[in-house]
């Protein structure tokens, strides 16, 4: 596009923004109740939030990149950019918080046939069906090729019998995008395929895993005789690991985005309410150096984002990079929310009560303390990098 064309685009789309996103909807997230997963079971918190989530999805901008015949918005990787900045500008929140639209919907866009992009794209531009992801098993972590899960041809179905761990949301999801493994005679990288089924299928099953922070975002998710359409199958069979490496490039990528302050309050702004003196300084030198270093490493890695989205964009992928993003990201959150603890004092230490989220400061500080792991390990994202980015030796 010219550059004449982009500046008409910016120009609309502020405008558009200024008439279709609430007051309401460019203020800090207060909670992970103000976060919309969508799904067929959601509610929304308020009318604004629907009128937003409505509006951003009936333009498809809650996918902007992804094809208009699929539903998305069908922008170029400039307008995009233009939308992004746009929205940051307003303080925008995001419409949509969906592992459909970070991790399976790219998939679905590389490796699906046109059936199955027409049936699954558009509910997830909507967000009409919450997914979780069947990937790590009790005994395939780290190691994940060495998933056991089995899946068995029955002519007309697939049968699966197994049990995945550490399922994100999976007594909230509507849909499961599960590697199970379809040749137990072949290489363990091999004889793996990549299968869509629902939630409420018979023989499903989910148990909330309890953490220290008192939340259970995580489960154990066990399948008993679960039938599975093979239309539903993506991608050519024992080929999912494919598929695997394609999306855990944009889960970690995900991930990787909690080093982003977001929609957030930044660290500066939260304690120049709470520790100032009488001039409007942070008193205590040392808070002050750290939140200003926190600060510089966060806006660099913003820009580091950028700029690898771009990348992507352009036809180069992600790749062993998303593992940069992942790592730094993750210790930029852990980091966040060590500072912030040092911010509020002994107030961060509550543990309930009407102060502070009723300790929310507390288990999130808590909850970060899986970053390091979810997704990939640190060490793993970091030997990653050694051998891939850096090329050292094994």
């Amino acid at each position: 596009m010219s550059k004449t064309d982009l500046e008409t685009f910016r120009k609309d789309t502020r405008a558009w923004l200024k008439e279709n996103c609430p007051p309401s909807m460019r203020q800090p997230l207060r909670s992970e109740d103000d976060v919309y997963w969508g799904g067929r079971n959601a509610s929304f918190q308020s009318d604004d939030q629907k009128k937003w989530v409505t509006a951003m999805a009936t333009r498809g901008w809650t996918t902007p990149t992804w094809p208009s015949e699929y539903g998305g918005g069908g922008l170029s990787k400039e307008e995009a950019k233009i939308l992004q900045e746009e929205m940051r500008a307003i303080k925008a929140r995001n419409p949509l918080q969906s592992f459909g639209i970070s991790m399976l919907g790219p998939a679905l866009l590389k490796f699906a046939n046109e059936d199955q992009k027409k049936r699954f794209i558009p509910p997830i531009v909507r967000g009409e069906i919450r997914w979780c992801q069947g990937y790590s098993e009790p005994n395939a972590g780290s190691d994940l090729a060495s998933l056991a899960t089995k899946c068995e041809d029955k002519g007309d179905h697939f049968l699966i019998n197994g049990q995945k761990v550490w399922t994100s949301y999976a007594d909230k999801a509507d849909w499961i995008f599960c590697l199970v493994r379809t040749d137990f005679d072949a290489p363990k990288h091999e004889g793996i395929s990549f299968i869509l089924f629902d939630m409420a299928s018979e023989g499903v099953s989910t148990k909330p895993i309890q953490l220290i922070s008192g939340y259970s975002p995580f489960c154990e998710t066990f399948f008993d005789n679960v039938k599975a359409e093979k239309e539903n199958q993506i991608g050519e069979l024992n080929k999912g690991w494919t598929i695997a490496k394609y999306l855990l490039t944009h889960e970690r990528e995900m991930i990787g985005g909690m080093g982003d302050g977001g929609t957030r309050k930044s660290l500066g702004q939260i304690a120049a309410e709470k520790r100032t003196t009488g001039d409007g300084g942070i008193q205590d030198a040392l808070l002050r150096a750290d939140i200003a270093r926190h600060e510089i490493d966060g806006a660099a890695f913003m820009l580091t984002m950028e700029r690898v989205k771009d990348e992507a964009k352009a036809g180069q992928g992600l790749g062993a990079v998303s593992s940069i993003l992942k790592y730094r990201g993750t210790e930029l959150n852990k980091d966040r929310h060590e500072l912030m603890m040092s911010v509020m004092g002994s107030e961060s230490l509550q543990w309930g009560g009407d102060n502070v989220g009723g300790g929310d400061l507390a288990r999130h500080w808590l909850r970060t303390k899986a970053n390091s792991i979810e997704g990939g390990t640190s060490e793993v994202q970091l030997n990653i990098i050694a051998k891939r980015i850096l090329g050292l030796p094994s």
